[in-house]
């Protein structure tokens, strides 16, 4: 690519930049701290990406996302995933009209730009599957007939860690469908004042509408054309390459890995490192961008073994390691 259309990318990425930090200060009115897990929401925003955030109760993962939908101008639905949801519960159904004795569709909340699935660990398995057509095709199956869903069209899902009793582990290929997982910590100790000052002090910030569904798929587009160098490529096709074949980079692992990467985590290294770029005013991909996002995009597609984890040895310490092995073009 010549230097004059790396310089039109640019131009157009600052453009989208401005977009972007407008939305991010109306996040910062209401959500204190957490400045990297907003940044990384606002990248698979970008990047037309689902995300699934884990954290101990109380971490505003909830809140983060009603903001986040209040922010733009989309249908927002919020579903409380719990073990005696139905699929029909989330997708919807067929009515039978006894008056004309003809079916109609019911259209479930899924349908919407905007979908908070809240503790989606607590529902049956048969009940996250129910998300997998929605999440991959942007469609859903009622009774036979498949209706488009709106876009743009996002699933931010949550979930606890540390509570097991009445919970179902997401099976790998549900897991796989999402962009980024994101761990929220707890704040520290100066932003854990300014919690208090604003949860207590009888002021509700209130949330502008900054960006129409128009904006965000216009920005969702231009996301794509971003600049990749094929030496971008290459870097993120050997870390991918190296979490299955750890063996040949040299790097010594001891069997910690029973399964690597799936060739998702190399589309959504790139398409996340374009939308990373887009967020600091860039129209090009520098190795740095892959680094920025490689964690939320690897850890959870990176399947340790039971050694790893009678070690402790967490995923993302794995990818410190590979990150570290892997050569910087």
């Amino acid at each position: 690519m010549q230097n004059s259309d790396i310089k039109k990318l640019n131009e157009q990425a600052n453009i989208f930049t401005k977009k972007i930090a407008s939305m991010k200060e109306e996040l910062k009115k209401v959500i204190v701290g957490q400045d990297d897990i907003i940044d990384k929401v606002m990248i698979a925003i970008i990047a037309d990406g689902h995300v699934l955030l884990e954290g101990v109760p109380g971490l505003a993962k909830t809140l983060l996302i009603k903001t986040l939908a209040e922010s733009m101008d989309v249908d927002f639905k919020r579903i409380q995933f719990t073990p005696d949801l139905l699929p029909a519960d989330i997708m919807g159904t067929k009515i039978y009209n006894h008056k004309n004795a003809t079916f109609s569709t019911q259209k479930g909340p899924i349908f919407a730009n905007i979908i908070l699935a809240d503790e989606i660990n607590r529902a049956p398995p048969k009940v996250q599957s129910a998300l997998l057509e929605a999440m991959q095709e942007y469609q859903v199956t009622i009774s036979g007939d498949t209706l488009p869903l709106k876009r743009p069209f996002l699933v931010l899902a949550t979930q606890n860690p540390i509570e097991t009793e009445g919970t179902y582990m997401l099976p790998e290929a549900q897991v796989d469908r999402f962009m980024f997982k994101l761990v929220i910590t707890y704040p520290d100790l100066e932003e854990e004042k300014e919690i208090i000052r604003r949860m207590t002090g009888g002021k509700d910030p209130k949330t502008n509408k900054i960006a129409s569904p128009k904006d965000i798929l216009d920005l969702q587009r231009f996301c794509r054309t971003v600049y990749a160098d094929e030496k971008v490529e290459d870097y993120v096709s050997e870390i991918v390459d190296c979490t299955r074949h750890p063996e040949k980079y040299g790097l010594e692992v001891n069997g910690h890995i029973d399964y690597g990467a799936s060739p998702r985590a190399s589309i959504w290294l790139i398409i996340a490192a374009k939308a990373n770029a887009l967020l600091n005013g860039r129209g090009y991909v520098t190795p740095e961008d892959i680094q920025d996002i490689a964690y939320d995009v690897l850890r959870h597609r990176i399947i340790l073994s039971f050694e790893a984890e009678a070690e402790e040895i967490q995923t993302d310490d794995i990818i410190k390691k590979i990150l570290s092995t892997i050569k910087v073009p």
